[in-house]
């Protein structure tokens, strides 16, 4: 079967300091990004695309993605300021806001180029092998065909994401007794604190969470079928927030809206891997820590692309 994996790396890092996804992590400088296509490759996926700015075209190349092409299909969508609906297009000139409109609207970006099933994750963000092979076997299944609406993610233990260096957010998952997610909540400022695991809420007061809480790490499982729901609802999105410089169109809660509106459902897949993300610049030497062990333990071969 065909299956692409959608690599979200458009975005800047205002809490890293730069462009967290060019951040060499690996035993030979590879970044976090090179260690999912690696993983996605031996899942059964065959195509790779980039969502980047078009201004960061020659830096990913040099960086990394002249060495992946080599060894799978590899292509780049750009995600564009201008890549709004027609009754929006007249007010390009008006638009103020310097960063990309947010998750959803990077996959939006994909909609002329994928026809095939297709993941989503970010670019900096390390997840494992146990989540791809678990997303290509929900593609497999017979009743997840290209019409589906029937999507899926990969939640990870709430305890395998936390950041030693600062607060991190994270979308809490529910799940249905038989799998499937029923809501995402958006849960700010998570840390540990005296050896439990809190966050807190909108009022100022803070909540516990169990370890084992399943978040959203923004990886999904999707057939064409979303980008439909995609457009209809990133109108309503600009409707509400075009002038907003700082508003985004997020995979999450869309996915979320299109789950409670009953619009498509969402099987909650899960791996205990140990996740690695680059969220503050503290996080490196530890990200960079935890891939060396992989390598050592032969998980990842010491050269990812010989």
């Amino acid at each position: 079967m065909n299956a692409t994996l959608v690599i979200m790396a458009a975005g800047m890092a205002s809490r890293f300091g730069g462009m967290k996804q060019i951040e060499r992590v690996g035993v030979n400088d590879e970044v976090i990004a090179d260690f999912s296509v690696y993983d996605a490759k031996k899942a059964g996926f065959n195509k790779i695309i980039f969502v980047i700015k078009k201004e960061h075209e020659k830096i990913f190349d040099e960086m990394f993605v002249n060495n992946i092409k080599k060894h799978i299909n590899t292509e780049y969508v750009f995600q564009e300021m201008t890549d709004l609906p027609d009754d929006f297009k007249n007010q390009t000139q008006s638009i103020e806001r310097t960063k990309p409109w947010g998750t959803a609207h990077a996959v939006l970006a994909c909609r002329d180029t994928i026809k095939e099933h297709f993941a989503v994750i970010n670019a900096d963000d390390f997840y494992g092998s146990v989540a791809f092979e678990k997303i290509i076997a929900h593609f497999k299944d017979t009743e997840n065909g290209l019409t589906s609406n029937n999507y899926c993610t990969v939640g990870f233990e709430l305890k395998n994401t936390i950041s030693e260096h600062g607060t991190v957010s994270r979308g809490l998952c529910d799940v249905t007794s038989d799998g499937y997610l029923s809501r995402i909540e958006e849960a700010l400022k998570i840390k540990r604190l005296d050896g439990n695991i809190i966050y807190e809420k909108p009022d100022g007061s803070f909540k516990q969470l169990s370890e084992d809480t399943l978040v959203s790490m923004n990886i999904w499982g999707f057939t064409p079928a979303i980008f439909n729901d995609f457009n209809n609802n990133f109108h309503r999105f600009l409707n509400g927030n075009f002038n907003d410089m700082t508003a985004e169109f997020l995979l999450p809660f869309e996915v979320g809206n299109l789950v409670e509106n009953k619009k498509a459902t969402v099987k909650m897949l899960s791996s205990s891997d140990k996740w690695y993300g680059v969220t503050y610049k503290d996080d490196v030497p530890f990200v960079k820590n935890g891939l060396k062990e992989l390598v050592k333990s032969g998980q990842y071969p010491e050269k990812l692309w010989r």
